[in-house]
């Protein structure tokens, strides 16, 4: 699948050190430092494409740019990989409600996530790649797991026994009650009955009437969720017997944290032989007016209507950037507006012939996104930054905090 327009990442002086990126893994609740000696491999779930992207896409999308955006500007190498789940159930209830094309549906709202992408700054993954391209590796994962004892059939469609990864569970904190519960709001089928577990997961399930089926050993059908993601990463992302991790992150909404970020690892544990991920990240929520922003309740804020309405996009990320990733937050005008406000202000202070020094304005900024990416911290040096230049303060230089915060930011000017 093709991706969006490489973003060009403006040089930060040799000057500025970058210290080891720091951030909070869900699965241990802790800080972990990613390596500094080689590449960075990540995973990002994409999105279901049967919806226009809203700002809780575009929140968690911003989120792992920055780690993307950090890691190349430290000199490092990013292995990115990003999947779009172009099959799927709530594609499929979309599509006949709307009377499209399921494929028709899909590619609309690919191309529009992608034009959403690209006025929000984010830079491209190397593979965005989809669920259906990539049904051949599913296939071959799905044998493997055969093999290897992981795999049960029921009414000719396949599963995975989660209780073949002895870790399953640990990386999301939940008691089994609780599991099953979620795993039933979040598309899962614990209530089918002959399965072994309520959690065991759907790998291959037979082709339905009026739906769309691929061939495969296993008879035409189409992949389950998660297998989906975990095959794709293992394929596309480096790995050797030397690396302790399949990935060094996977990254997505909390939402997914379970049951796709737990099921997916336990699957790759079972292909892969090792833990699945160093580190899970994973973004928060996005609510507007004090209330859950949800398609079900249409107060969905969609990034094109903005942009369309005349919004720079900019601002919207600097409106993003002003609460922590990871914290469920929410969106309303006044935050719109606000960062609206900085950046006119930023523009002004950076367009002077003169400003207040920004050597260590940048070098705060590398440290406050070395720790879990404190953009609410970088957002109040900024305005401190802009106080002092507005104030008369001479020292510093323009382009260098413009290119500082182009690179690790995103914000364009």
């Amino acid at each position: 699948m093709i991706s969006w327009a490489e973003v060009a990442i403006p040089r930060i002086s040799a000057t500025h050190a970058f210290s080891p990126l720091r951030l909070k893994s869900t699965a241990t609740n802790t800080l972990v430092e990613l390596p500094v000696d080689r590449d960075i491999r990540m995973y990002v779930c994409g999105i279901t494409p049967y919806d226009s992207t809203h700002l809780g896409h575009a929140a968690t999308y911003i989120a792992f740019d920055l780690v993307n955006r950090y890691i190349r500007s430290s000199g490092q190498k990013m292995h990115f990989v990003e999947n779009i789940t172009d099959i799927d159930d709530p594609l499929l209830v979309r599509a006949k409600r709307d009377n499209v094309s399921w494929q028709s549906l899909a590619t609309s709202q690919i191309e529009l996530f992608r034009g959403d992408m690209t006025d929000l700054h984010v830079i491209p993954p190397q593979n965005f790649i989809g669920a259906v391209e990539s049904i051949p590796l599913v296939v071959d994962a799905v044998a493997v797991m055969k093999e290897r004892g992981a795999v049960y059939e029921l009414e000719d469609d396949l599963y995975f026994r989660v209780n073949s990864d002895e870790k399953f569970g640990t990386r999301s904190h939940l008691t089994k009650e609780n599991m099953i519960g979620i795993a039933r709001e979040r598309g899962g089928d614990p209530d089918r009955s002959g399965k072994e577990d309520p959690l065991d997961a759907l790998l291959w399930m037979q082709q339905k009437p009026d739906e769309p089926g691929w061939p495969s050993p296993y008879g035409t059908g189409r992949p389950g969720w998660h297998i989906e993601c975990c095959a794709i990463a293992l394929h596309y992302l480096p790995n050797s017997k030397e690396d302790a991790y399949c990935v060094d992150i996977q990254g997505g909404g909390n939402d997914l944290q379970f049951p796709h970020h737990e099921i997916g690892a336990s699957q790759a544990r079972i292909l892969g032989g090792k833990d699945f991920a160093r580190i899970y990240m994973h973004a928060g929520m996005i609510g507007l007016d004090g209330e859950k922003m949800s398609k079900s309740k249409g107060n969905l804020v969609l990034v094109s209507t903005l942009v369309s309405q005349g919004t720079d996009p900019m601002a919207i990320r600097l409106a993003l950037l002003t609460g922590h990733y990871s914290h469920d937050r929410m969106w309303d005008s006044q935050l719109l507006s606000d960062a609206q406000t900085l950046l006119v202000r930023l523009r002004s202070c950076l367009s002077r012939e003169e400003v207040a020094t920004t050597s260590s304005v940048v070098a705060t900024i590398i440290a406050l996104l070395a720790n879990d990416l404190d953009t609410p911290g970088v957002i109040e040096k900024l305005k401190q930054w802009c106080e002092e230049t507005e104030a008369g303060a001479i020292g510093g230089s323009a382009g260098e905090l413009s290119r500082a915060l182009d690179a690790l930011l995103g914000i364009a000017f």
